[in-house]
């Protein structure tokens, strides 16, 4: 056990022990008499503000907290999902990559936990690996904490009452700030009556999951909650050299809970939390190969005949793979969380002080083949952030308004560590080259890098809602941030023989060694303040409609290179590279929102458009250890696109919904772009394309998500319910999986459907059976270019028919 991990364990005992004490302290013995009636009214106020999202996104009276408030779905003018638990549970969307396919404006992809990035409306993060030297356009917040990285949000969705995916800029509305929209994760509160729940479920591919859930009151003014989650599954893929399935599941969540109530206008909340992945993860599989200007001799063909290689299969959906390095996606998180909630003066005045850590322990497979060409990879990185988030909310008759105030700062510190075989010297140089023919020159060859990262946010934000008459209100907000990073990198190279690497070009060796790995050492910092706003007007000609309009003029944060820059022409790193300007951000938004068939139906519809200036993108090298990746900016990006959401309940026994996305989100301008691979690898190839007017990475133009549920009464082992069948099902069009648009690696576009068929009872007995991805259907999640401009394509198929059973019962 690595000295990290130890720390990261020491840090989840002194956590959970002071959890502990509390509750030990705080457990006297509670009364046994009925609550009474004011005791009933006074449970969580958060718990009573998501009570009503059962339906998701099949409609009803759904509440939200969108505005720091608790309002209905149809009175919020922000384009909104909401995605109730019961949805979640009935849907088997348990992690953030699933709930995709019930929000289509969502964009999720994914190569491990720490390579992951969530966009809306195909925006937020750029496309391709992890760079910690930038923000997140996507803030996603479980019970106010705003979680800094996707990775450490990959967990499975541990007793949730329901999730809201805002879409457009929050950064008047929440603690960080936000450029593309926010996922706002509300878990089931601490209660002063006693209740639970338990789900047990079973599948094909080995699948398990168990989730349990208790809560009640320890005394008259204490209540404590307290969940736990476990899922394991097999591999999709099989490895054949380690005779061992890849891409499995092998997760466990702890959330507890206390809340103190000393009055009826105080609320403490104190919440510990704790998540462990240990999956057997992640590969991919040969999907095809294609020309790239590079000679015939140094192609993936030729390359792979000289040592007489050949993938398993090069079928991809024989889910057949031969990587030979270390597999591994060890993610531990956790973290503290105090919330303060008090009535006090006019409004209410919340405090959420939060502590947070992330430790991620990978090992991967860089050649993305069999072969001892990249025999390790691996990058383990530990990150603890603080937060601090103040508000002030008052509601009255013709004046709404929020204050807030939020502090933040990270610390990442990255340790890694990148080889190379003895199968690299045939791969790696060229073959004209004699040094290709021996071995020694490239085996055990060794990267490595050393960084940290230490990022402040400091901002104050407010919103007013002004009732201007009983039909129009308007809302301005605004925003004061600022942001400060500072970073360091640094790279070692050593030969096989322990010997370092140092640039020395008049040694045919040493020039070999240092186009796989070149010494690399500098200091990256930003800082800068910004100033956003937004305006929205609102209007109601009737009770049941509601028309919006939205301006908001923001940015996302300038950043640093966290993981190398180009070097200039003497070998020292290119500084100017080092830094990224912040993205400046304009966006218009209109909608309207509807209710009809007396509140038995609604339909929201909505148009956008966001033009972003300075856009962050990932830019890619093609040579194996060189550079693999480093952010630049952009000229333009341009996001435009029409959505809409429709529900329909006509009665209790039948209910259905459809949603959709249309997306056009493209390079305005984007000159100096890395060239996709059939242009790349070549003497005479450019150094760069311009491919403005292409569409943005992983964001398809069309996407739907649609579903039904209908029951009947019936009786089961003698108890009254009702039998149902449900179907959930998604859409989206093909979508690009390389930075700059390439022929070899389009996915094509693909629809999925989900079944459900079961009895439930008003006490809480719900008994179904489900199948997922029902027709079996093929598809690819993500495709990678391999590299050294090789022409190799492996990707990641999605999951094949999933089906099982659940049980699920409440007391």
């Amino acid at each position: 056990m690595t000295a990290n991990r130890i720390s990261a364990r020491r840090r989840l005992s002194a956590t959970f022990f002071t959890f502990a004490s509390l509750l030990a302290l705080a457990s006297v013995p509670a009364t046994a008499e009925t609550d009474t009636d004011e005791d009933v009214a006074a449970t969580d106020t958060t718990a009573d503000d998501t009570a009503a999202a059962d339906q998701g996104s099949y409609g009803g009276d759904i509440l939200v907290t969108a505005r720091r408030r608790a309002e209905t779905a149809q009175d919020v003018p922000i384009a909104i999902s909401v995605v109730g638990g019961d949805q979640i549970d009935n849907t088997g969307s348990f992690n953030v990559g699933r709930l995709q396919q019930l929000a289509p404006a969502l964009q999720y992809y994914s190569s491990n936990p720490r390579n992951s990035a969530v966009n809306i409306r195909g925006i937020g993060a750029p496309f391709g690996l992890t760079n910690d030297g930038i923000e997140q356009g996507v803030g996603i917040y479980v019970d106010d904490v705003y979680y800094a990285r996707v990775a450490s949000s990959t967990f499975d969705f541990l007793d949730v009452a329901q999730i809201e995916v805002l879409r457009g800029p929050q950064g008047t509305l929440y603690g960080k700030n936000t450029t593309a929209g926010a996922i706002n994760i509300t878990t089931n509160q601490p209660t002063f009556d006693f209740e639970g729940k338990a789900e047990l479920s079973i599948g094909n591919l080995n699948f398990k999951q168990a989730k349990t859930a208790v809560s009640g009151p320890l005394s008259d003014t204490l209540a404590a909650r307290i969940a736990v989650s476990a899922t394991s599954r097999r591999g999709t893929i099989y490895n054949v050299t380690t005779d061992r399935w890849i891409q499995s599941q092998d997760n466990i969540g702890l959330r507890g809970q206390l809340l103190w109530r000393p009055t009826d206008n105080l609320d403490v909340t104190l919440t510990g939390d704790w998540n462990r992945q240990d999956a057997v993860c992640c590969g991919s599989v040969f999907v095809r190969t294609g020309a790239t200007q590079r000679p015939l001799n140094r192609q993936f063909a030729a390359l792979a005949a000289a040592q007489g290689y050949a993938f398993p299969s090069t079928n991809p959906y024989d889910r057949l793979t031969d990587l030979d390095a270390n597999l591994n996606a060890g993610n531990e998180i956790g973290g503290v969380a105090l919330r303060v909630k008090w009535d006090i003066g006019p409004g209410t005045l919340t405090s959420i002080t939060a502590w947070r850590y992330w430790d991620w322990q990978p090992e991967n497979d860089r050649d993305f083949t069999g072969l001892p060409v990249v025999t390790k990879s691996q990058n383990p990185s530990q990150q603890n952030q603080y937060t601090q988030e103040l508000r002030y909310n008052v509601s009255s008759e013709r004046f709404d308004f929020v204050l807030g105030g939020f502090a933040f700062y990270q610390r990442i510190d990255t340790q890694g560590t990148e080889g190379h075989g003895p199968a690299s010297s045939r791969w790696t140089i060229n073959p004209s080259n004699p040094l290709s023919q021996d071995p020694s020159v490239l085996d055990g060859l060794t990267a490595i890098n050393t960084q940290y990262l230490k990022n402040t946010s400091l901002a104050l934000f407010g919103q007013l809602s002004w009732k201007v008459s009983d039909r129009f209100s308007i809302q301005p907000g605004l925003r004061l941030n600022y942001d400060k990073k500072d970073g360091y990198y640094q790279r070692l190279v050593v030969a096989g023989d322990g010997s370092p690497v140092t640039r020395d070009l008049t040694d045919p060796v040493s020039a070999a060694r240092l186009a796989v790995f070149n010494p690399q050492e500098y200091a990256p910092s930003f800082s800068d303040w910004n100033f956003s706003y937004d305006l929205t007007a609102t209007w109601k000609p009737t009770s049941g409609i509601l028309l919006y309009a939205t301006y908001a003029k923001t940015f996302k944060s300038g950043g640093i290179n966290q993981n190398g820059v180009p070097n200039g022409a003497d070998g020292n790193p290119l500084l100017a590279a080092a830094t990224i300007k912040p993205e400046s951000v304009q966006h218009y938004e209109a909608g309207a929102k509807a209710e009809f068939w007396d509140r038995r139906g609604t339909f929201n519809l909505s148009i956008f458009r966001t033009d972003i200036k300075n856009y962050q993108a990932n830019v890619n090298n093609g040579q194996f250890g060189v550079l693999r990746g480093y952010l630049a900016n952009t000229g333009k990006v341009r996001t435009q696109g029409v959505e809409a959401d429709f529900s329909i309940r006509p009665s209790e026994r039948f209910r259905a919904y459809a949603n959709g996305a249309y997306t056009d989100a493209k390079y305005v301008r984007f000159v100096d772009a890395p060239c996709p691979p059939e242009l790349s690898g070549g003497a005479d190839s450019p150094p760069n394309c311009d491919i403005s007017g292409q569409r943005l990475p992983g964001v398809s133009k069309w996407a739907f998500s649609f579903g039904a549920e209908a029951n009947a009464p019936a009786r089961l082992l003698d108890q009254a319910g009702e039998v149902y069948l449900g179907y959930d099902g998604s859409y989206r069009s093909n979508f690009s999986s390389n930075a700059s648009a390439s022929a070899y690696t389009w996915i094509d576009g693909y629809a999925l459907s989900n079944f459900r068929a079961g009895f439930r009872t008003e006490a809480g007995l719900d008994i179904f059976a489900w199948v997922r991805n029902a027709f079996d259907k093929n598809y690819i999640d993500q495709l990678f270019v391999g590299p050294g401009n090789t022409g190799l394509i492996t990707g990641l198929p999605g999951d094949p028919r999933t089906w099982g059973g659940t049980i699920k019962t409440r007391f």
